[in-house]
């Protein structure tokens, strides 16, 4: 068995054993799905492996903050249901795991309050690019898991990111040491 994890920034991964391979995927979901695939195509081999996306995450309900590993991720910005009216099968959600936690991904970087409370009806944690990793690893067979630390409550919080980002780094990269 061996890891590969899979961050958008180097700031989120800056405690990651240096002993565990790592991909820096940048922001978002495209650059995500992209730099995870190629990853995985670069492989000597799939057997064994699983990905681990790690990085930080708005708080989409009060109650939620520390680490989390969703069991659910949701594309949330994909006019799924538009989509699936005209007849193409969408799947904007993916089981990732056996716990209650529900992960929305879209390119917004949540600040909205209004946007905050709509995601919140469906999810607890939101970020950029869980769901565009998942949906990589599932479509190369791998399993993979998904780790978020909260930096914030996906408001105007948001906005000091940059901030909390060392404070998230510390813990996801002490559950990658722990559980990896």
């Amino acid at each position: 068995m061996h890891t590969l994890v899979v961050a958008a920034t180097a700031a989120e991964a800056a405690h990651v054993p240096s002993s565990f391979p790592l991909v820096i995927t940048g922001m978002g979901k495209t650059a995500a799905a992209v730099a995870t695939a190629r990853a995985l195509a670069s492989q000597p081999t799939l057997e064994g492996l699983t990905v681990v996306n790690i990085g930080t995450a708005g708080s989409l309900r009060d109650d939620v903050t520390g680490l989390h590993e969703p069991g659910v991720v949701l594309n949330h910005d994909i006019s799924a249901d538009m989509l699936r009216s005209l007849g193409y099968d969408v799947r904007e959600r993916l089981s990732v795991g056996g716990s209650d936690i529900v992960l929305a991904t879209g390119d917004t970087f949540v600040t909205d309050p209004l946007v905050r409370s709509r995601l919140a009806e469906r999810a607890h944690l939101v970020d950029m690019e869980g769901y565009a990793v998942a949906w990589a690893a599932q479509e190369f067979g791998v399993p993979v898991r998904l780790v978020k630390h909260v930096s914030d409550s996906a408001d105007e919080s948001a906005l000091d990111w940059p901030a909390a980002i060392e404070t998230s780094a510390v813990e996801l990269g002490a559950w990658v040491r722990e559980n990896c």
